[in-house]
């Protein structure tokens, strides 16, 4: 899309914006200007939009592009056996693939391993900074933001929005001290589980309490008053608190479990992602005595930024041609076709302008206000073995009286840097 066009987006209101999205949605052929011929493999995780609009996408390039027909060859569901999944191919001698859609956490590790090609001579204009951000690595584009996301808080109509940590525990206590439903279990829900969710849930409830785990200068701060209160403010209110405060189970949960505890009337509020909106809908549906009555704000305090990126193997006989796919499938009007049919989050902020969006998906505005205070967590190519480390401390820390192991900082700093 031309660059004049793509900033002076912004300007757009009313009519002119669905006009331009319905421009958007017409398919355009493109001429393949020189691109390698051959067949294109798009390394992935499970397509987990509604109707597999990942595949459609990739369907319409083949149409397109005879002559360069990709495929996409999905990896196991859990991020961690993704991550050793491409690691492994990305290191054989032929790298398996062109594409790679990674967690925005694994670029800075891919692309100082060598496993990617950097980009140049792209149009970036039109992409959300904090996604576009999480491409970038020791002053290189590494790609481009496929879809993004953030946490949003679920709460109970007519419950009210919490302002913060206080008014969770708040609204809790006078909830229990009256008559309240006998499903109640407790407060709040969330990912505690032992996974990547534990370190997104944690880092959230540090930034709510005004902490840091990792400062700009790249210092571990987890010795800090105000990091240590948001880790024991998750401690206290699992375990030490009249009534609970955090669903007990939350330390078993992930997205699904955790949705299935709220949808079921245990909790009055969950932190989750966009995507349990629509689940949450559905539960409703199909089972009457599922409550129905909910409603979606940002949190309290910034989310943690989440998604993925798509990168050119640095390995690929193909790079123009794995470049032009990315472009593709991260253009306008890919991004309005998953956000608007599949529920993934878009990587740029035109589409959520669209009233069809916003009438399907009612969070839209209050999941692009998360987006754009939305957080990276700690930007390293030793961000896996980091994350390890901080789950244990994590771990130790809410499965005892709350307070950090005094070792945690020395365990981060070898881990941040790779030791």
């Amino acid at each position: 899309m031309d660059r004049r066009l793509v900033f002076g987006l912004g300007a757009v209101a009313g009519a002119a914006v669905m006009a331009l999205v319905a421009f958007l949605l017409v398919p355009s052929f493109t001429p393949d200007n020189g691109l390698e011929p051959g067949e294109l493999v798009l390394l992935s995780g499970k397509d987990q939009s509604d109707g597999g609009q990942r595949q459609e996408l990739v369907n319409q390039w083949n149409q397109l592009h005879p002559a360069n027909k990709a495929t996409i060859v999905e990896l196991p569901l859990g991020a961690d056996d993704q991550y050793s999944e491409i690691v492994a191919r990305a290191q054989s001698p032929t790298g398996q693939a062109d594409v790679y859609n990674l967690d925005v956490v694994w670029t800075a590790e891919f692309a100082d391993a060598g496993y990617l090609t950097p980009l140049s001579d792209v149009d970036t204009s039109g992409f959300l900074a904090g996604p576009l951000a999480t491409c970038a690595y020791d002053g290189k584009l590494w790609g481009l933001p496929f879809n993004t996301d953030a946490g949003l808080m679920y709460y109970r109509d007519p419950g009210k929005a919490p302002r913060d940590w206080n008014d969770i525990v708040h609204q809790t206590q006078e909830v229990f001290a009256g008559a309240h439903d006998p499903r109640l279990r407790a407060g709040y829900t969330a990912q505690l589980s032992d996974y990547e969710g534990l370190v997104v849930n944690a880092l959230e409830a540090i930034w709510a309490a005004n902490g840091e785990l990792v400062d700009k200068d790249g210092n571990v701060r987890i010795d800090t008053p105000e990091t240590q209160t948001g880790l024991r403010r998750l401690a206290e209110g699992l375990h030490g608190t009249d009534p609970r405060v955090v669903l007990p189970e939350s330390r078993g949960e992930d997205e699904t479990s955790s949705m299935e505890a709220f949808g079921a009337g245990k909790t009055l509020f969950m932190r989750n992602w966009p995507v349990a909106y629509r689940h949450l809908q559905q539960m409703a549906s199909d089972d009457s005595a599922v409550p129905s009555f909910f409603k979606v704000v940002k949190l309290p305090g910034p989310s943690v930024l989440g998604g993925q990126n798509l990168a050119v193997a640095s390995k690929s006989t193909k790079p123009k041609a794995a470049k032009a796919l990315i472009e593709f499938l991260t253009s306008p009007r890919s991004q309005q076709i998953l956000f608007e049919r599949g529920g993934f989050a878009a990587t740029r902020d035109i589409v959520y302008l669209d009233a069809e969006v916003k009438k399907r998906y009612p969070y839209a505005t209050a999941l692009l206000d998360a987006i754009r205070d939305a957080r990276p967590r700690p930007v390293s190519p030793h961000y896996v073995r980091f994350a390890q480390a901080f789950r244990e401390i994590i771990k130790e820390t809410l499965d005892g009286d709350g307070r950090v192991p005094s070792d945690a900082s020395t365990r981060l700093t070898a881990a941040l840097r790779g030791q």
